[in-house]
């Protein structure tokens, strides 16, 4: 056998023995959460966690992970079913990070279509044999308790699906603290992004050893 079919060999071997991934796509599929409104692009959750993976694949905690971003500012779930299926054509990921529905319950958008948008991307995603991480959302209080529990329902109800898993609160840590958040009380600045990393990674880091 060639030196160089046996080192390939031993590369599988050690990937399979220790749950290693190799050559995983993963999409961020987001609005503005994701889309580093108004911060440079370099500052955003995104950017920063492509950093931190490429650390964990130095360390040989993980291989050959590429992430593409497709979130845009003002994207609401409607917005983005229409354009979901050719992101994964384009993109052909193992895992899809959604976080989508913050602009529907801002504006106030029937919830059962939102659930239905989600829905939809989420099968798309698993015809595609894709695992999703669903990035949940909090609604302000002032939404009132029934609106607020009900569009919090929608994500911990998606949770249940096949190859979903979810992050509680993404901004977790993030939106109640000005320290984090932009002016506007509705975006998170560059410190708050350092922390939203933090919340996607021990949700993310089990799919990208076990997917």
């Amino acid at each position: 056998m060639k030196i160089s079919n046996i080192l390939i060999f031993l590369i599988l071997l050690l990937s399979s023995q220790f749950g290693l991934s190799a050559n995983k796509n993963i999409l961020v599929f987001g609005d503005s959460l994701s889309a580093a409104y108004n911060i440079p692009s370099d500052k955003g959750w995104v950017n920063l966690l492509k950093q931190e993976l490429q650390k964990k694949q130095q360390d040989s905690e993980i291989t050959n992970v590429n992430i593409a971003n497709a979130s845009i500012s003002g994207e609401t779930s409607a917005g983005g079913v229409t354009r979901f299926q050719s992101q994964m054509t384009k993109t052909k990921p193992d895992i899809v990070i959604l976080e989508l529905g913050a602009n529907d319950g801002l504006r106030g958008y029937d919830l059962t279509t939102t659930r239905q948008n989600l829905t939809n991307m989420i099968i798309i995603s698993q015809q595609a044999n894709a695992s999703v991480l669903l990035a949940g959302i909090h609604m302000p209080p002032n939404y009132g308790r029934t609106y607020t529990r009900k569009f919090d329902q929608i994500f911990t109800d998606l949770a249940k699906m096949d190859k979903v898993s979810l992050i509680p609160f993404i901004l977790e840590g993030v939106a109640t603290n000005p320290e984090f958040m932009q002016k506007d009380g509705l975006h998170p600045n560059e410190k708050g992004q350092i922390v939203i990393v933090n919340n996607v990674l021990p949700y993310l880091l089990p799919l990208l050893k076990t997917n």
